[in-house]
């Protein structure tokens, strides 16, 4: 089940009366839990065993650990566990096909065969949730949930279940125990935050995805024209995919009083490749910050250390969007622009005397050029790609000018909102004078839509 799919408006009419029939009771959280199962088992019931597994498992450890004993053993245990379900499910493929490869290149007829597993959707969100939880226990940042039921409930919360973003104990848990009330303020937000996302997805995202999938797919049929402009396409296809996947999740629980992180704070106005990652899926930067880079030793012990902490953040977030070479490509490109740009961004001509509209550009270019890898099919189409765009000659590329309009529009939208104009463009009249009219461009010019979002994938 999907947010812009039809069959999601009467799930989520009957969840919400009932949600807000028992919100004072001691039956909410077993109805979230209730409806959360059902949105996830919509998929396939199978996925459910999975999710149930771990949150037994997580809550069983988490428990031990209160006992005051063997602390790190049951954390590590956890930690495995979770990191192993990944595995297995997200990577058992890639990980056999690079064994047999390694095989065939030795001269063995050998094969490790591995078939009939599915990828879970929403693997990556949940398992990397619950190990933020069981960390911020095992430091003593967060409290153990007693209740089973809440603990469920912060593993499978429907909103954040197939795409996040990543919420953290320490924010949705305490929400989860005492929800806050719920005022006419969350209903008008949670309604505008819902209706930007399904424009995003629906009216910009799916549309940019006809173009790319049409180039992408076939790309040696195309010339230089045709792949920039699918690249950059791609640029924002993603942006609008994601971040309207996170509107649609942060609407849907603030409809319920829930307050959800934001993920995406305009990340193509970025100064800085480290400013991108302040920016773009945030939930998961700041996890591989907490989780992993500080961890490996942060920016302690000298800039060697730096440099490779994070250049190893990077490669492993790469690895973590996908089970092929191109992501950890991908994953290193950034971590070679952070590591090549950490010192030249912090310079003082940099920072001050560089145009901000030039700083802006150029990470846009970089990040784009990024992103070529990351929907690329495989690496012969990263090459074919790449060289084209620097060889080939022009050509028609049949890109439709609304979408160019549409594209400048958020862009110059973005700029104005980081500027004085933020003021004018908060004012109710405004805000509900734009969603209006994305609820009319929704109802006019688009017609159904089943496409999923790309980081369901993940």
């Amino acid at each position: 089940m999907m947010f812009q799919n039809w069959i999601f408006l009467p799930f989520f009419l009957v969840a919400y009366a009932v949600y807000l029939a028992v919100k004072r009771t001691r039956l909410k959280n077993l109805w979230i839990l209730i409806v959360s199962y059902v949105f996830y088992g919509w998929w396939n019931p199978l996925f459910l065993l999975l999710i149930g597994y771990a949150t037994v498992f997580d809550y069983i450890m988490a428990a031990l650990m209160e006992a005051g004993r063997r602390k790190k053993l049951w954390l590590t245990l956890t930690v495995v566990n979770n990191l192993a379900l990944l595995s297995f499910f997200k990577y058992g493929y890639f990980v056999t096909e690079n064994i047999n490869l390694l095989l065939e290149k030795m001269g063995s007829s050998y094969a490790v065969e591995l078939s009939g597993i599915l990828l879970p959707v929403g693997i990556s969100f949940y398992v990397f949730k619950s190990i933020g939880y069981i960390v911020d226990y095992y430091r003593g940042n967060v409290e153990r949930e007693k209740s089973f039921v809440r603990h469920a409930v912060f593993v499978s919360f429907f909103p954040l279940l197939l795409a996040g973003p990543i919420e953290r104990a320490g924010n949705l848990l305490p929400q989860i125990r005492n929800t806050p009330r719920l005022t006419p303020q969350d209903i008008a937000d949670g309604f505008s935050l819902f209706i930007v996302g399904l424009f995003k997805k629906v009216a910009l995202a799916d549309c940019l995805a006809v173009y790319v999938d049409k180039v992408y797919s076939v790309p040696d049929e195309y010339k230089a024209p045709a792949l920039l402009l699918a690249t950059f396409a791609f640029t924002w296809q993603i942006y609008f995919d994601f971040s309207g996947y996170s509107d649609m999740a942060r609407g849907v629980g603030r409809l319920m009083g829930f307050r959800i992180m934001l993920n995406f704070n305009h990340p193509y106005l970025a100064v800085s490749i480290g400013d991108f990652w302040h920016r773009w899926h945030i939930s998961l930067s700041t996890w591989f910050r907490d989780y992993l880079y500080i961890p490996l030793g942060g920016n302690r012990g000298g800039s060697f250390n730096t440099y490779r902490n994070l250049f190893l953040t990077f490669v492993i977030s790469g690895l973590w969007h996908g089970a092929a070479w191109t992501f950890v490509i991908w994953g290193a490109l950034h971590g070679l622009g952070m590591v090549l740009t950490r010192s030249i961004e912090r310079s003082t001509i940099y920072k001050e005397k560089m145009p901000k509209l030039i700083k802006q550009i150029l990470v846009f270019i970089f990040v784009s050029f990024a992103w070529i890898f990351f929907r690329a099919s495989n690496w012969d189409d990263v090459c074919l790609i790449i060289t084209r765009i620097f060889s080939s000659g022009l050509a028609d590329p049949m890109f439709p000018l609304l979408f160019v309009f549409l594209i400048m529009s958020v862009w110059l939208y973005q700029f104005a909102y980081e500027s004085p104009a933020q003021r004018f463009l908060n004012l109710a009249p405004v805000r509900i004078t734009a969603v209006i009219m994305m609820i009319f461009y929704l109802a006019v010019c688009v017609g159904s839509t089943g496409q999923a979002f790309i980081y369901n994938q993940f």
